[in-house]
């Protein structure tokens, strides 16, 4: 097996304004959980080396399996964020014992902290404020938190985002205080509008935090309409909405592209744009998704097999 890197693409100096997808694209994340992570045989052949890969806390998944996932992906030269869900840990000591597992066997000190997929919480709590109470975290290298640009009716049920900006408002406090690194990594949507409009209003907010904001990878329209509704995507559905009122496309892969295109456009026409970097979800596969990433701009080192050994 040789290794051959893959350098960056050339590209012309850009004019103040002009707008880059490759640049919004470059130094993007992804996420992974330990069932599909045991399917992927090198990730070194797919991802650029360092990437920051999250691991998805599926509720029912033994801890065991989740350590071992970071612990290859540290291994094999990425930077590793596990997922810690509030409302999914049982107790102090549970929670105390994932960070431990983390930490001493994989050396893990940086987490995305979440509220959890659970409507009941299975422990004592109930939120990540009260969690980050625990001081479990103080020693924490980098935090990141949840973000919704359109909105969370788990956290604001009338539709408003009064509460969650007034809780992204006590993390951001909380990684000042302590001098941890933090940033908001967000659910996906489909169009910019509500995207340009969540980034001024945390300006807005005093909230500075950057954003790294959750991108869907290609799939079928199928697929991405089936998470969308399962996670609870606002408004930019009607993008998906729209598009399957055509049934010739209904088995076509649906591409992030002219999203991501429009986003790159804001970012050159508002030099304070929250949005930082792309976390992308790979709902028809890792490979497609590193694939579309790698044709729309990015480049970086990966391996290329011509033989075993």
């Amino acid at each position: 097996m040789s290794l051959l890197p893959f350098a960056k693409p050339r590209r012309s100096a850009l004019r103040p304004g002009e707008a880059s997808t490759a640049d919004l694209l470059d130094g993007f994340s992804i996420e992974v959980m330990p069932r599909t992570a045991a399917k992927v045989e090198d990730f070194a052949a797919l991802l650029p080396a360092g990437t920051r890969v999250y691991i998805a806390h599926i509720d029912g998944t033994p801890i065991e399996d989740m350590v071992a996932t970071a612990r290859r992906l540290v291994s094999e030269g990425f930077e590793v964020m596990p997922h810690i869900p509030a409302r999914v840990a049982g107790s102090h000591a549970e929670l105390a014992d994932w960070l431990a597992r983390y930490q001493g066997e994989a050396g893990i000190d940086s987490f995305l902290v979440l509220g959890g997929g659970v409507t009941t919480p299975h422990g004592p709590f109930g939120s990540v404020t009260e969690m980050l109470e625990t001081g479990l975290f103080d020693g924490a290298r980098r935090l990141h938190i949840a973000g919704h640009p359109e909105g969370n009716k788990d956290i604001d049920g009338n539709g408003g985002d009064l509460i969650a900006m007034e809780a992204l408002r006590q993390k951001q406090a909380f990684a000042a205080e302590r001098g941890i690194d933090m940033a908001i990594a967000t659910q996906f949507a489909f169009e910019a509008a509500p995207i340009v409009a969540w980034s001024r209003r945390l300006r807005a907010e005093g909230i500075t935090l950057p954003v790294h904001l959750g991108i869907a990878g290609p799939a079928k329209l199928q697929t991405m309409i089936k998470f969308a509704v399962a996670c609870g995507v606002g408004p930019s559905l009607r993008v998906l909405q729209r598009r399957a009122k055509d049934v010739t496309k209904l088995v076509m892969p649906f591409e992030p592209t002219t999203l991501v295109a429009d986003l790159a456009r804001a970012r050159a026409a508002d030099p304070d744009f929250a949005v930082e970097r792309l976390h992308l979800f790979p709902l028809g596969g890792i490979d497609k998704t590193t694939s579309w990433a790698a044709e729309h701009g990015h480049r970086a080192e990966r391996r290329h097999a011509t033989g075993r050994g």
